[in-house]
């Protein structure tokens, strides 16, 4: 029996795992949490996640909008995921230059 990733995901995640920036905004604007925790990962490495490996598999330029949004509503780019990286690290090991560059002015 496999386990269903999309319905361990938070909503908030599961926008950003969608890479859907316009349901993202409307729940953080909503109340949720910018630095909402699920599956030892918050919102704001799940993005740099998403946005470096989407943009990886597609051969198309890193986005930022995913992060932009969350550091907008006053995500931690401090905080450490369960692997014990910041989002600041893990743009580091995509070699993601514009996350890279916008997390360090939240820093």
């Amino acid at each position: 029996m496999t386990t269903d990733i999309k319905n361990l995901w938070s909503p908030a995640h599961q926008a950003v795992e969608d890479g859907d920036a316009v349901e993202l905004a409307r729940l953080l604007d909503s109340g949720v949490n910018p630095d909402e925790v699920c599956c030892g990962m918050t919102l704001l490495a799940h993005a740099v996640d998403y946005e470096a490996d989407t943009a990886i598999q597609s051969g198309q330029e890193m986005e930022v909008t995913l992060i932009a949004i969350l550091l907008a509503y006053g995500a931690s780019p401090r905080i450490s995921i369960d692997a014990g990286k910041t989002p600041l690290e893990l743009a580091n090991e995509y070699q993601h230059a514009a996350a890279r560059r916008l997390l360090q002015r939240f820093m």
